[in-house]
């Protein structure tokens, strides 16, 4: 049997032992799904030393850092195991004129099976939080992480292996010819955390199946630096963003769009602000044992042409652009008298390359912002709440932090997370992840008649009923709760005396 077969069948094979368990685990109740989010919880912290070893060969990461990436993992879990049973209560909507009598609401049912596409950037935070909401929901759950960072993928196979059956959760290992054999299957849902390229081919896999889809795809990230902002404080926060894993996080600030007043005093904030955290005793970045490494090869190819297509094209390499492809290190670097016709203000960076971007008026901020697609992320530093309002009213994004960047993603869930078209389709995080695997079902019970003869709403239509549909066009329908509270009281009490 060649390679491709072999994948095929174990894709398929691996596919329909969750979808013959799928219709089981709609039964389940809350505290059986906490159960086993307690147990994959359980074997994620026991596994830390392995996600540690794994992570530092891949992306160079100290332990402290990693240990931020299952920080978010063992948040969800909490909060999970905390609301679940609430979540999964059915939700009393309110009454209307037209359901008078009658009793409505929400029942959230699993999807069925639910596929997750992780990407290698932070392999077990995004493995492993939409898998927990499709849990939560009650769906099997097939995890495929990215080939690019192999030693997280086969520990993350382990952790799932010792957690979880297989029939209800399990891990695919592979390269594109797994992913594309997955989309091939007729999952419920699927999860895509990634570029734009595979973001439009899940898309496309989807629509054969009608699958519901969350899309999150990150891209060039704005941070405004108005002339009101506390420019040591916002060069040390920008700094900490673009660095962290490397500037390989899909909320990062891409490109900070500075008011020319302070630009100057801005860039060498951050060169103090970056030397600070990474080269603080003077050995150098590439000696720093927090600094981390670019993925692979390709990667640190990709972010080296930007930096040397914006030098080529006449922009100021103001800090760092130092490379070591044996070694796959990306110095911290600060670009400036960038234009428009150079790469790196059009392709998403994903490395510790910063783009600085003067502006003199607030409405060239709107132009360059709007010129682009939609944002995942937009930053915004000031004082002067005036601007803070105005950039919050002008732009749209997935998601927005004032005077600090980064802190939105994995750390309240009860904020959703996703992009905005190009960005992403769909939220993440607590409640927003369970709904996303869940299908929203509307109910609505018959109540007691709301007329003596059982035949006054059917045809043929009585003059009653023909002055009742006219005269609510010719009003309000939308009327106080309250009212509609008072009237289904009134019919319950009639109801009731009807019956003695």
């Amino acid at each position: 049997m060649n390679a491709v077969l072999r994948e095929s069948s174990v894709v398929r094979a691996a596919f329909e032992r969750i979808a013959a368990r799928a219709p089981a685990l709609v039964e389940t109740t809350a505290e059986q799904r906490i159960a086993r989010i307690r147990k994959l919880l359980a074997a994620i912290l026991e596994a830390r030393p392995k996600i540690h070893e794994a992570v530092r060969k891949e992306l160079g990461l100290c332990d402290t850092d990693i240990d931020a990436q299952l920080l978010m993992v063992k948040a969800e879990c909490e909060f999970i195991i905390k609301h679940l049973a609430q979540w999964m209560r059915r939700q009393p909507v309110k009454g209307s004129l037209m359901t008078l009598g009658k009793k409505s609401y929400i029942q959230y049912e699993p999807k069925g099976v639910v596929l997750n596409l992780a990407t290698w950037n932070a392999p077990y935070a995004i493995s492993f939080v939409p898998a927990l909401g499709a849990i939560a929901g009650g769906n099997g759950v097939i995890i495929k992480p990215s080939e690019l960072a192999p030693h997280s993928a086969q520990v993350i196979a382990d952790i799932v292996r010792a957690a979880l059956p297989e029939d209800e959760a399990t891990v695919l290992q592979g390269g594109p010819e797994v992913a594309q054999e997955l989309l091939a299957q007729p999952f419920n849902h699927i999860f895509y955390i990634g570029g734009h390229q595979v973001g439009r081919l899940v898309m496309r896999a989807a629509a054969e199946y009608f699958a519901s889809i969350t899309l999150e795809m990150g891209g060039k990230n704005p941070t405004i630096v108005d002339a009101s902002a506390d420019i040591e404080d916002a060069a040390r926060k920008i700094s900490w963003g673009r660095l962290s894993n490397a500037g390989q996080v899909c909320i990062a600030p891409d490109y900070a769009l500075v008011h020319e007043s302070v630009q100057q005093p801005f860039v060498e904030a951050l060169k103090r602000s970056m030397t600070a955290m990474y080269n603080a005793d003077g050995k150098g970045f590439d000696r720093s044992p927090e600094y981390p490494r670019i993925i692979n090869q390709r990667h640190f190819e990709r972010i080296r042409d930007l930096i040397e297509d914006a030098r080529a094209k006449g922009a100021t390499i103001a800090f760092g652009g130092d490379t070591k492809a044996e070694e796959r290190f990306i110095a911290p670097t600060v670009i400036t008298d960038v234009s428009d016709d150079m790469k790196i203000m059009h392709d998403e960076i994903f490395g510790p390359v910063i783009a600085v971007v003067p502006f003199r008026k607030r409405e060239d901020v709107l132009r360059t912002v709007r010129g682009k697609p939609k944002p995942l992320a937009l930053y915004i530093y000031a004082k002067d709440r005036t601007e803070i309002e105005y950039y919050l009213r002008h732009t749209t994004s997935g998601s927005t932090v004032v005077n600090h960047n980064m802190i939105q993603s994995g750390t309240n869930p009860c904020l959703p997370f996703g992009g905005v078209n190009a960005s992403g389709i769909g939220r993440l995080g607590g409640w927003y992840t369970f709904n996303e695997t869940s299908n929203a079902r509307a109910v609505v019970e018959e109540g007691p008649p709301l007329d003596k003869n059982p035949n006054a709403f059917f045809p043929p239509y009585t003059d009653k009923y023909r002055k009742m549909a006219n005269s609510m066009l010719g009003r309000p329908i939308v009327v106080a709760d309250g009212l509609v509270k008072a009237i289904n009281g009134m019919i319950r009490v009639g109801s009731f005396f009807s019956k003695k």
